[in-house]
This record gives C-alpha cells, structure tokens and sequence, in this order.
C-alpha cells in the first residue's frame, strides 16, 4: 500500500546507501538510538557496538557486516550490535580511515610509503577471474598487497584504541536509557496498580 510506484534503480539504491536522504547525521542518530533500545545487556550491546566499530577500520570492505559479527559472537557480544557497529566507517570517515591505518601501519612495517599510491594491473585482469582464478589472485596481491597490508596491521592500534574508548561511551548510554525505562515501567505499573485499588 505504501511502496514505492517506480523501484528505485541500482545506482539511486547504492547513492542513497551511501548518502542518506535525511544526511548522514540523522542516519547516525538512528543508529545510535537503534543501539541504545536493544534488549540485550549493556555489555553485551557495548561489546558488539565495539566490535563493528574495530572491523571498520580494516580495508576488507564488503565484509564488515561478517567480519563484525564474527568478533562480536566470539567476544559474547550483540551480533545486532556489531552490525549496528559498522556504521562507524562511512563516506566521510573512510578517507581519515585509510589514511591513518595506511600510514600507520607503514611505519610500523618500516615500509617507505609513497604519497602518490599507483595500481597497476596487467592488461584483461579483470577476465582472469574467468578464465586464470590463481592468476588473477596472483596480480591482484601483488598489486594491492602493499596497501592492504599496512592498513591490516595500521587497523589494530587505531580500530582497538576507537573501540575501546566507544565501548565505555556505548556502555554508559545503555546503561542510563536502561535504568531510566526500568523507572518509568515501574512508575507505570505503580500508577495501574493504585487506579486499580481505586
């Protein structure tokens, strides 16, 4: 009854994924109040919402969602959570991301990294998927192999400090909206209960 008369394309679907009519403040806010009205513990929710956050700091997009979701049930955490977590590495995020765990990790690898960073890929790369799978592994390592690999090792000092400190702020917050609903539910209950005995 609701829907759409003309679907949205591919391309307007993946714009608005990426930026969000409404902004990505508000799209920002409605995770933040997603997060704060899960059911589970505020640990469990602190954890999870941690976890997607670290994972986001790492280069393997496409998988945050399963990344985050594995760390979160290994940590014990919410897997709703973690995926809420994710939201962490946005568009305008991203480049500080990369730029900070690209060079990080860079130094830490004692590599000389350069400030112009070229990809170069051998002529049909793209159709040795089809025809040559290992090949096609084979360039693209070795292409991308010196970005994904300083920004892997970058991702574990940044995304563990941005997470540890994002757990306490989560926990905090669950734990206040918790308490102040556990107060209002017992300030309802009061009220029927005395309407009741009327």
């Amino acid at each position: 009854m609701f829907a759409r008369r003309e679907k949205p394309g591919v391309l307007r679907r993946l714009w608005h994924f990426l930026f969000p009519p409404g902004g990505l403040r508000r799209a920002w806010m409605y995770i933040w109040c997603r997060t704060k009205r899960l059911s589970d513990s505020p640990h469990a929710i602190a954890v999870g919402f941690a976890a997607g956050a670290f994972v986001s700091f790492t280069p393997f997009i496409g998988f945050h969602f399963i990344l985050a979701g594995l760390l979160a049930w290994f940590l014990r955490g919410s897997i709703l959570a973690s995926a809420l977590g994710t939201g962490v590495g946005n568009p305008l995020t991203f480049p500080f991301m990369w730029w900070a765990t690209y060079n990080l990790g860079g130094l830490m690898l004692g590599y000389d990294l350069k400030s112009d960073i070229t990809i170069h890929l051998p002529e049909g790369f793209w159709m040795l998927l089809f025809t040559h799978p290992g090949a096609f592994v084979h360039h693209f390592w070795e292409a991308m192999g010196p970005i994904i690999v300083p920004m892997m090792v970058g991702a574990v000092p940044i995304g563990g400090v941005v997470a540890l400190g994002i757990y306490f702020l989560v926990l905090k917050a669950v734990r206040s909206y918790q308490c102040r609903r556990r107060e209002r539910l017992q300030a309802r209950r009061q009220q029927l209960q005395r309407q009741a005995a009327e």
